[in-house]
């Protein structure tokens, strides 16, 4: 028989990208994660196997986390330019009091470069599937005139995606929130039409 689990492993693998998301992968250490979880090193890798186990599954939490928040912000009411202006603010750092972390998947990426198939195969998803909420909303706007038709709403929600990751690594990097906004704000002025180009 099977000894039972000794901690809420939810919890521990919430706690666990925390620490990730923070530290990034490779400065991450046991400790870290043990004193941070309160859960034995042997428990912990009794369940993920190892810590590269355990940051791929913190990959995967922190996506599907970041991916339900968008389609929450694309869902609620209100013009599809509002949409993409909240889904803007939302990447923005919003506690002055922590310190700006970036984006989990963008730090990954730029951690790992193109060395890891599995990180890699992670940070494609993430940007595939902001990429699809982005282009919904996109396409109502255009629908309604809110938004340009000069461009097809695959190029518009790749050029926003794209303005959203430089955003995080400009966040991580300590640029002022203020400046970080103006690069959101100007990417979303360039989608409206040619008669109106203001927000």
């Amino acid at each position: 028989m099977s000894r039972p689990r000794e901690f809420d492993v939810d919890r521990a693998l919430r706690q666990s990208m925390e620490v990730f998301w923070t530290k990034g992968f490779k400065a991450t250490s046991y400790d870290d994660l043990t004193s941070t979880t309160q859960v034995k090193k042997q428990s912990l890798y009794c369940v993920f196997k190892n810590k590269r186990e355990l940051f791929l599954r913190a990959l995967v939490l922190y996506r599907e986390q970041s991916i339900a928040m968008l389609e929450a912000l694309a869902s609620q009411e209100g013009s599809p330019v509002k949409k993409l202006e909240a889904i803007c603010e939302a990447t923005l750092c919003q506690n002055d009091e922590t310190m700006c972390r970036g984006c989990l998947i963008v730090n990954s990426a730029l951690e790992f470069g193109t060395d890891d198939e599995e990180v890699n195969r992670e940070v494609a998803l993430m940007f595939n599937q902001v990429g699809r909420v982005l282009e919904t909303v996109i396409r109502s706007g255009q629908e309604q005139q809110l938004i340009t038709s000069r461009l097809t709403s695959k190029a518009l929600a790749l050029h926003l995606n794209n303005a959203l990751s430089g955003a995080k690594i400009m966040e991580k990097s300590g640029a002022p929130r203020e400046q970080i906004a103006v690069v959101l704000r100007t990417a979303l002025a360039l989608m409206m039409p040619e008669n109106d180009g203001s927000l």
